[in-house]
């Protein structure tokens, strides 16, 4: 189908000059499309009008429109179920691109079985000089404790290796690793971070947040082969997902000018909009400009910051108020003061940047809200969409300050299902119930903004939505859903990825539903999302993905 459409990831420099031309005027029709319009009503329709720019000119249905249209190129979509493009609020590309290439731990249920896969691995990758990867969960392996670095030496112990956590937030080093990145009993913890030590003092082998630096300056850089390959990766990734917009959470210097170079030669398939990675050098240098709102036809933007608050739940980096139910000697970890906290949030929020805060714990949730209560209302939530990224675990009082101040909670309904075989063992019974508060936050009148975290989790937004309606894992279990209190609706977990995501990034104009006048980004699925039982939604596949009207991703 659409053989005559060119596929944007094709594009070489050369072939640019197409994209600032005219493609064809296309009249979809024939097919069973859903969208939100500006009240946030569901709208059905069976036809589509896209000029030749890639925007929408007119839904509705067939036999009133033909007509107007007949002289449009004419694609039937045979009865096919449409949706607007998805968005996925809170991701990393470049992250998943390189996840793709690396070890993964995420299938092993034992520690054995990893100690297994990571000799497999060495094998199968001799002239690797580092080992990297990860995705282990201690709580799947049933070990209740952190790994330690012995028990990775059994696997491999010449060459040096480094594994994440499932969370990123905290890393997994043989002795090979420690020793070359210089960590040893004299190593102070780093502020906001923790070296794992044994009875002894010893370095265990695992690094919690901030100390996780101490070794990542030791792995060699991606070069731009590198980078590129991993952009590719992802981007092809996220087409067959059908995602057609993604939030990235933290964008380096490096990859802001991936990013542009892609936008620019018409290869980035999947718009992104962009958060810098904190307020340091790289944002004084990107600043000077101010906000960049839309880049090569709003492929691209960069115009938010992405500030930490504190670590994860799993790794107990998350800063609680009250210690961990299950680790009573502490409360986690904040990264920072509360006045660092504030100056960082200040600095980028005075030069019109949105500001979207990692926070996980109700100590670190409730130093964020604190933060953005100071700001001048000119440059506060209401006006900017300053953002807490997760908002995982809040005390009950601060969920109703999130809705009185405006800020937008952006969460990742596989949090939950992730979580829950550890959760409330780490906060206990009272906290759980401001934790994944979903529908808290909806009853107050809160818009989230729904995404995944990948390559934390799998960025497939149908898994998002299914866990957002069902409160089930993909074995659907719990049976009644864990803490089913607390889900979405269908129609609220369609609005979340699409256009309240889109509202987050200040795009709610652009795409986000299909309306006249916003970009033609829209997917075929294989089924109807709307009738289908909710415990099948996490089987839907994407058929065909479309930026701007054209084809990049299907048959």
């Amino acid at each position: 189908m659409l053989t005559h459409k060119k596929k944007l990831f094709a594009l070489t420099a050369l072939s640019f000059c197409a994209l600032t031309s005219a493609y064809a005027d296309t009249f979809f029709s024939n097919m069973n499309a859903y969208t939100l319009n500006a009240k946030q009503e569901l709208q059905r329709f069976d036809s589509m009008a896209v000029d030749d720019q890639g925007r929408i000119l007119k839904t509705g249905m067939r036999a009133q429109l033909q007509k107007q249209f007949a002289k449009f190129e004419q694609v039937d979509l045979r009865g096919q179920t449409v949706l607007p493009g998805l968005i996925d609020a809170h991701g990393h590309i470049l992250g998943l691109g390189i996840n793709q290439s690396q070890l993964s731990l995420r299938a092993t249920n034992s520690l054995a079985q990893a100690q297994a896969a990571i000799t497999q691995y060495g094998k199968q990758f001799p002239k690797n000089q580092w080992i990297l990867g990860g995705e282990w969960n201690q709580a799947i392996w049933k070990l209740a404790r952190f790994p330690t670095a012995a028990e990775l030496d059994t696997a491999l112990a010449d060459r040096p290796v480094w594994l994440r956590r499932v969370d990123g937030h905290a890393g997994w080093a043989n002795s090979k690793a420690l020793q070359l990145a210089g960590i040893s009993r004299d190593t102070l913890d780093p502020p906001g971070g923790k070296i794992e030590r044994d009875a002894a003092g010893n370095p265990s082998g695992i690094l919690v947040d901030n100390a996780m630096s101490l070794m990542e300056k030791k792995l060699p850089p991606l070069n731009i082969a590198e980078q590129r390959a991993a952009l590719d990766a992802a981007l092809q990734s996220l087409r067959e997902f059908g995602l057609t917009s993604v939030h990235d959470a933290g964008v380096s210097a490096s990859a802001d000018k991936l990013f542009r170079e892609y936008a620019i030669y018409g290869k980035l398939t999947t718009r992104v909009v962009g958060m810098i990675s904190g307020v340091d050098e790289f944002f004084d240098e990107v600043s000077k400009a101010g906000p960049l709102t839309s880049f090569a036809d709003d492929r691209y933007s960069l115009r938010a910051v992405k500030l930490y608050a504190d670590g994860a739940l799993g790794s107990r980096g998350a800063a609680l108020l009250q210690p961990y139910s299950d680790a009573p000697q502490t409360k986690g970890l904040l990264f920072v003061s509360d006045q660092t906290m504030l100056d960082m949030i200040r600095k980028a929020a005075i030069k019109g940047y949105q500001i979207n805060v990692h926070a996980i714990g109700d100590a670190g949730n409730r130093q964020v809200i604190d933060s953005f209560a100071q700001l001048p209302k000119t440059v506060g939530p209401k006006i900017l969409r300053h953002r807490i990224e997760h908002a995982q675990v809040l005390d009950q009082a601060d969920i109703a300050r999130v809705a009185s101040l405006g800020l937008i909670p952006s969460m990742q309904p596989t949090h939950a299902t992730s979580d829950m075989n550890m959760a409330e063992d780490r906060i206990g019974s009272e906290r759980i119930a401001g934790a994944y508060a979903w529908r808290s936050f909806l009853k107050q009148g809160s818009r989230i903004a729904c995404g995944s975290d990948f390559p934390i989790e799998s960025a497939n937004p149908f898994l998002g939505m299914h866990a957002a309606i069902t409160r089930q894992d993909l074995n659907l279990k719990p049976e009644q859903g864990w803490h089913a209190e607390q889900a979405m609706t269908r129609l609220e977990a369609f609005r979340c990825f699409t256009l309240d995501a889109a509202y987050a990034g200040h795009q709610e104009n652009l795409v986000g539903s299909l309306e006249k006048g916003k970009w033609a980004d829209f997917i075929v699925i294989d089924r109807d999302f709307f009738q289908i039982p909710a415990n099948e939604i996490h089987n839907i596949k994407v058929l065909q993905t479309f930026q701007a009207g054209q084809q990049v991703f299907g048959p």
